[in-house]
């Protein structure tokens, strides 16, 4: 039973509410001053408190602080008779928890009441009964969904969900929801193992090919570019629609967001084939043919992404563009407080790029740091702690920055990571690569069924390097482990962040267009 306090210097003529609220199944106590309400919160806990602002002696406005000092987290509730703005003004500023212009109607308290005490049990109630409502229609969708933008758009509603039954405590509705989640994952794999080799290859009408990482620049990004004054072009690694989702109301304030869309990342799903084809504006056999001495295959020692930049330019001159260009990529904490000392090339340039990796090596400590395992033990809390690092972060000043300057600022990623849990097993050469998401070389052997395999790399615009590799790629939430020390492989990766394969996590890449705010 919840117990409240209600403090009015008239509170004889109160007695009807407070019968009322006992008939509720609420405890409640009472007193006619200030000076008795701290007294009582100091000596009895409370889970709420009914305050009148009007109170000879010692005022409600006056009370108020005194019983934030002795609870700070006790809601109290203001009644007032005025309506002026400076009183609720102060009041609201002395964090109130709601308040109630005088005659109090009953229906009126016991409202505020339950928004105060049970807002997270009636919101989950609510929010569970919308889902199972929502179940069968997000079914039909999956079973109908055709089109890469049908599948887009199935996802942006299995997210929202996620988001909206973070805070639920039914944890059986949130198993419901991740089945439902997993079984779509694995019709989207099907749906790109029969679709994928017609997008690239440009074999089915030019509607039905996505927008992907290599035709993402000319296709999206030049043409905003080309209809702002300046544009800024943030490209965080490793960037799940989600993890966009749970940092987009931070920017509200900032920002008008005019595109709110997706893309479709090329495989594999990593930084070194999705985010040098963005730039590059190329599929990754076509650079390694044209710039061979810029390409490093899988088995091949040196830096996989070093020439984004180069490859950038070379892609806007071939596009007939004259942007003054600036690009940076920050991969540790102290580059982001330079480029926040450094802004006025920013400023100065028609197009900026900066390539923020934080995520990535998020995703990647998780997998390596006991710490980071436990605080990110399911998707709600790895949600959270990516909220937590960006409203801390350099990133969120300059954006900050970047509104205030008047930019566009395009927030895009390569690619998305997927919690990976069900191991299969490959068996290859010393010269077979590591990722767990994707395998590529010359001696593979696995179960067909199991994987997309791509035996004529060429067929998918993948370099084949000196080995004549093929290419497999997981699906859904599996892994791909050798059969040498599996077992130890599959403790140690279970329930970990990866990329490179196949999902809509990984593949449905969020791509967002933004206006700073009239100020």
């Amino acid at each position: 039973m919840n117990k409240i306090l209600w403090v009015d210097d008239e509170i004889d003529l109160l007695k009807p509410h407070i019968m009322f609220l006992t008939s509720k199944g609420y405890e409640v106590d009472t007193c006619n001053n200030g000076y008795d309400a701290v007294d009582m919160i100091g000596s009895t806990s409370y889970d709420l408190v009914i305050l009148d602002e009007m109170m000879p002696g010692m005022t409600g406005l006056e009370t108020l602080p005194l019983i934030k000092a002795a609870q700070p987290s006790l809601p109290v509730i203001m009644v007032t008779k005025s309506e002026e703005e400076n009183i609720m003004d102060k009041a609201i500023g002395s964090k109130i928890a709601d308040y109630i212009i005088k005659p109090v109607n009953p229906n009126q308290v016991l409202l505020s009441i339950k928004k105060n005490l049970h807002s997270a049990q009636l919101v989950t109630e609510q929010t569970t009964a919308d889902y199972r409502s929502e179940f069968g229609r997000i079914t039909a969708q999956q079973q109908s969904a055709s089109t890469f933008q049908e599948w887009s758009a199935l996802y942006r509603k299995i997210v929202g969900w996620e988001i909206e039954l973070d805070g639920s405590s039914d944890k059986s509705i949130r198993e419901v929801l991740s089945y439902q989640k997993n079984e779509a994952n694995q019709e989207f794999s099907k749906f790109v193992r029969r679709n994928y080799f017609n997008w690239i290859n440009q074999r089915c009408d030019e509607e039905e090919i996505p927008v992907m990482s290599h035709t993402l620049m000319r296709r999206r990004i030049f043409p905003e570019v080309d209809n702002a004054t300046k544009t800024t072009l943030l490209l965080i690694d490793n960037m799940r629609y989600d993890q966009w989702r749970i940092i987009e109301p931070l920017l509200r304030g900032l920002f008008d967001i005019t595109t709110d869309d997706f893309y479709c990342a090329i495989l594999p799903t990593a930084t070194q084939y999705a985010r040098n084809a963005l730039f590059a504006g190329l599929m990754p056999l076509a650079i390694d043919r044209l710039m061979p001495d810029k390409w490093l295959n899988d088995n091949e020692d040196g830096g996989k992404n070093m020439y984004e930049e180069e490859f950038l330019r070379r892609l806007i001159t071939q596009s007939g563009k004259s942007y003054r260009l600036s690009f940076d990529k920050l991969v540790r904490p102290e580059a982001g407080r330079r480029l926040v000392e450094n802004m006025q090339r920013i400023y100065d340039a028609d197009f900026s790029v900066i390539v923020y990796n934080f995520l990535d090596i998020l995703s990647h400590a998780r997998t390596e740091t006991d710490i980071i395992r436990d605080l990110t033990d399911d998707e709600a809390s790895f949600r959270s702690l990516t909220r937590s690092w960006f409203e801390h972060s350099e990133l969120y000043t300059l954006l900050k920055l970047l509104s205030e300057r008047g930019h566009n600022v395009i927030v895009t990623s390569d690619h998305g990571t997927i919690r990976v849990d069900n191991p299969i097993r490959v068996t290859g050469d010393k010269e077979t690569s590591s990722n767990l998401r994707y395998k590529t070389g010359r001696n593979l052997a696995y179960n067909a069924r199991e994987v997309y395999e791509v035996t004529r790399p060429e067929d998918v615009q993948l370099p084949a390097g000196r080995l004549s590799s093929s290419y497999i790629f997981a699906y859904n939430r599996d892994f791909l482990v050798y059969n040498n020390d599996a077992n130890k492989f599959i403790r140690y990766y279970k329930n970990t962040f990866q990329h490179g394969g196949i999902s809509m996590e990984e593949m449905i890449v969020p791509f967002v267009v933004m206006k700073p705010k009239k100020r």
